[in-house]
C-alpha cells in the first residue's frame, strides 16, 4: 500500500468515527428530552390529581380541607388496596389451577389404571392347542416300539431293544413332519443312516431315519405340520438287511415313548 492510500483510509476512518460519535451524542440527548417530557407528564398529573381533591372540597359543604399530605396518603392507600386485589386475585387463580390441575391428575390416574387394566386384560395368555402328531409315512408297521422288551434283528442275527417304529414304504417315498417344529439336526448317523430330528414343544421330538435325501430342509428351518423333509431310502446299517422303510422315533422329555400312541 502506497502512503498516499495509507493516509486516505486514515482520513476515511477517521470520518466514520466523528459521524459515530455525532450519531451516539445525538442519540443521548434524544433519550434525555424523552426522560424529561415523561417526568414533566407525571408531576403534572400528581399536581392535577391534588387540584381537583381541592375543587372537590370546595364544591362539597362542611368537608375538611384535603391538603396534599392527605392526598398522597390516601393515593398510597389505594394503590396499596389495588395491590391487595391483585395478590388476592393472584392467590384465587393459583388455588384453581391447583384445583384444575389435581383433578386432571386424578382424571390421568383413573386413565391409566383403567389402561393397565385393559393391558392386563389383553396380555393374557391365548389358548394353545395340544400339539397332534400324524404317521411321517403311509405304510404297514413292520416292526413295533420296544424298548423294554427284546425284538429279533435280522440285520444283527440278535435280540435287541427298538426305541421306534419301523413303517414299510417303497424307496424315495416321500417323508413329512409329524408335526410342526424347528429342525434340530441333519446327520449322517453311523448306525441309523441319514435322519433328521425336529424339537417340538411341550418337550417332544421326532427322529426320521433311514433317509435317502433331506434336500427339502435346513437346520434351524422352522416347517409345518406335513411339510417334505426327505425321502426313504437304504442308508441305515443296523437295519439294511430288512425291507425299505422309515425308522420313527419319538422322545418326550429325554425319554423314548411309542409314536403310536400320539397319532391323530
Amino acid at each position: 500500500m502506497s502512503r498516499r492510500d495509507y493516509f486516505r483510509e486514515e482520513d476515511k476512518l477517521r470520518k466514520i468515527s466523528i459521524v459515530f460519535g455525532i450519531a451516539l451524542v445525538l442519540t443521548i440527548i434524544v433519550f434525555t428530552l424523552i426522560f424529561n417530557l415523561y417526568n414533566k407528564k407525571l408531576q403534572e398529573s400528581a399536581r392535577q390529581s391534588i387540584l381537583d381533591l381541592g375543587s372537590i372540597n370546595a364544591v362539597v359543604p362542611n368537608s375538611n380541607t384535603v391538603d396534599t399530605t392527605t392526598a398522597s396518603s390516601t393515593q398510597d392507600k389505594a394503590i396499596n388496596e389495588v395491590k391487595k386485589e391483585a395478590v388476592l386475585e393472584n392467590t384465587t387463580k393459583k388455588q384453581e389451577i391447583a384445583k384444575h390441575d389435581e383433578s386432571k391428575i386424578q382424571e390421568n390416574t383413573v386413565v391409566e389404571e383403567k389402561t393397565e387394566q385393559v393391558e392386563e386384560k389383553t396380555e393374557e395368555p391365548a389358548l394353545v392347542e395340544p400339539l397332534t402328531f400324524i404317521a411321517p409315512v403311509n405304510g404297514e408297521i413292520m416292526k413295533d416300539f420296544a424298548n423294554e422288551t427284546l425284538v429279533y434283528s435280522e440285520t444283527l442275527e440278535e435280540w435287541t431293544v427298538h426305541n421306534g417304529i419301523d413303517i414299510k414304504a417303497p424307496k424315495t417315498t416321500v417323508v413329512i413332519a409329524s408335526a410342526e417344529g424347528i429342525v434340530e439336526s441333519i446327520k449322517n448317523d453311523p448306525r441309523y443312516g441319514l435322519t433328521v430330528t425336529i424339537a417340538h414343544r411341550d418337550g417332544f421330538k421326532t427322529v426320521y431315519s433311514n433317509l435317502l435325501t433331506a434336500d427339502f430342509i435346513s437346520e434351524g428351518q422352522e416347517i409345518e405340520k406335513g411339510r417334505t423333509i426327505g425321502t426313504i431310502g437304504e442308508t441305515a446299517s443296523f437295519e439294511v438287511v430288512e425291507e425299505a422303510h422309515l425308522h420313527f422315533e419319538m422322545i418326550k422329555d429325554g425319554e423314548y415313548v411309542n409314536p403310536t400312541l400320539y397319532f391323530k
